[in-house]
């Protein structure tokens, strides 16, 4: 069983990124983060993992059970170039647009799908968790 706190843990984290976007140069977007990531791939990297939860959302309530997409990992690896080509300030506008529709869907799913849903993934629920780390990770980053 979870509470709401969700909601406000996830508007905190979609407040951090817009908090994060708006002071950052383009320059500063293209700061390398790891290995093969920037931060403008951060920002790509949440809009896409956030579309996947509003598309589990939606499957879940259609079918009014659990709709888990077969999907690995490895769509990290295989969607990097295609996230490295989308303009910095592009990454942003459309990582928030979904973190705000999906924190938004969220706040109004019905209840008992969503208690479905975070039992078996919590972090489909608590968006948080997820914007969170890699947003630390781009902080760290851009810290030196």
């Amino acid at each position: 069983m979870f509470d709401d706190s969700y909601i406000e843990l996830n508007k905190a984290s979609r407040e951090r990124m817009q908090a994060l976007a708006e002071k950052l140069s383009d320059e500063e977007m293209q700061t390398k983060v790891g290995e093969h990531w920037t931060v403008s791939i951060v920002f790509a990297h949440l809009a896409w993992w956030d579309r996947r939860v509003l598309y589990v959302l939606d499957r879940t309530e259609e079918n009014g059970k659990l709709f888990v997409p077969e999907i690995d990992i490895f769509v990290n690896d295989l969607s990097l170039p295609l996230w490295a080509a989308v303009p910095a300030r592009e990454a942003v506008r459309i990582a928030l647009e979904n973190a705000e529709a999906l924190d938004q869907r969220l706040e109004e799913y019905p209840r008992a799908l969503l208690e479905e849903i975070y039992r078996y993934n919590k972090r489909w629920v608590i968006r948080a968790l997820h914007r969170g780390e890699h947003l630390d990770e781009a902080d760290a980053a851009l810290k030196g």
